[in-house]
């Protein structure tokens, strides 16, 4: 019997404030500005249709507090923390490249943190099957000394360290499907044999310098991080050969106790921050084979925790679709671009065939010579 699927939301969350902005750049007076492209919008509206159609009260929500500074500093530094705390107890600023912290940002962003634990803890100790985390600010970008990329903290990181910390568990694979590459969660674990990190993103888009298929690891985490840079324009047909043909074996490789999706919402068709065209389907099927392999892995051990995203109107049709997926409930809510003309050109093309190949000759093997001389 299901244990059911823990689901993480404060509505602290949606208090984290960017200002105004030019898209993702501060205003400067020369132009009007609107809404930063980080804004709580597509988070609400996904809680919103969560309560909508009747989804929220068939998630078992999950009390959570704000990460200590001990938490914190199990990733980032004493000073990077300490900037952060003092530039939100001002009218905000600058903590990073494209990243600010704005009133109060600190503590909604250790909020952030603790409810991503409360989700890994929660599975891992069984009270619930799996979990989604709609958390906010997101965190796969930031770093260890400075956030970067709307990522003020590194959620999953830090909820990963502190779970082992607590020997709640060993060996932890985190799966990226965020557009960008996260390449905060490579840093934090690029030297570890025992976080396993897979991140699939559009090649060269951000961060511009990273997330190439070369950075495999370091040391004795040599052969435990995969990236899949994709060239723009991938639709349903990469994301999928992709995942079967890469990220499947690297997982059925490497036995996790618990797999983590950084679960971004950026590669969407609709999505002004990168040059992708999955729809909410897509994730939905991505969701379904992540779930079975927890299933066959780890007793089901799974948790999901929202990433990035910037379009209002498609962001909450995406995330319904995975939690639809993850608690194998219909809310009956239908994509209205599903088979539209809107969101063609969804077949895998030679040259994304060519990228996913380089990708299984080069971190792949590399990974399953690693696991069969550990």
């Amino acid at each position: 019997m299901s244990k059911g699927t823990g689901f993480v939301w404060n509505e602290r969350y949606m208090w984290h404030d960017n200002g105004a902005a030019l898209g993702q750049l501060p205003a400067g007076g020369a132009f009007q500005p609107g809404l930063h492209l980080e804004n709580p919008e597509t988070k609400r509206r996904l809680k919103n249709l969560l309560d909508a159609y009747g989804m929220t009260p068939q998630l078992i929500d999950l009390a959570h507090s704000a990460a200590s500074q001990q938490t914190l500093e199990r990733f980032h530094t004493r000073e990077y923390i300490e900037l952060v705390r003092a530039t939100s107890e001002t009218s905000g600023g600058s903590v990073g490249q494209a990243c600010l912290a704005g009133p109060g940002s600190f503590d909604i962003a250790r909020l952030a943190v603790g409810g991503t634990f409360a989700a890994v803890e929660s599975v891992m100790l069984g009270q619930v099957g799996n979990a989604y985390a709609l958390t906010r600010p997101p965190g796969h970008h930031a770093e260890r000394d400075r956030g970067r990329g709307f990522c003020i903290f590194n959620n999953i990181g830090l909820a990963i360290l502190e779970a082992r910390a607590q020997n709640l568990v060993n060996r932890v694979a985190v799966v990226d499907w965020d557009v960008h590459h996260g390449n905060g969660t490579q840093q934090a674990f690029f030297d570890d044999p025992n976080v396993l990190t897979l991140s699939i993103h559009q090649e060269m888009l951000y961060p511009v310098n990273l997330g190439k298929i070369e950075e495999t690891g370091d040391g004795p985490g040599d052969g435990f991080n995969i990236n899949i840079p994709l060239p723009a324009g991938c639709g349903g047909g990469a994301y999928l050969k992709a995942m079967d043909a890469v990220i499947e074996p690297a997982l059925r490789a490497f036995q996790p106790d618990l797999i983590i999706v950084a679960c971004g919402f950026d590669a969407a068709y609709f999505d002004p921050l990168s040059h992708m065209l999955l729809v909410a389907n897509h994730y939905r099927s991505l969701t379904k084979k992540i779930k079975s392999l927890a299933d066959e892995l780890c007793e089901g051990r799974l948790v999901l925790n929202h990433e990035g995203g910037y379009s209002d109107f498609y962001v909450p049709l995406c995330g319904m679709a995975v939690i639809e997926a993850i608690t194998d409930i219909d809310s009956g809510v239908k994509d209205p671009y599903a088979g539209t003309e809107f969101v063609a050109n969804q077949d895998l093309m030679p040259h994304q065939d060519i990228s996913i190949s380089k990708a299984i000759e080069g971190p792949l093997a590399r990974l399953l010579n690693r696991v069969k001389t550990r």
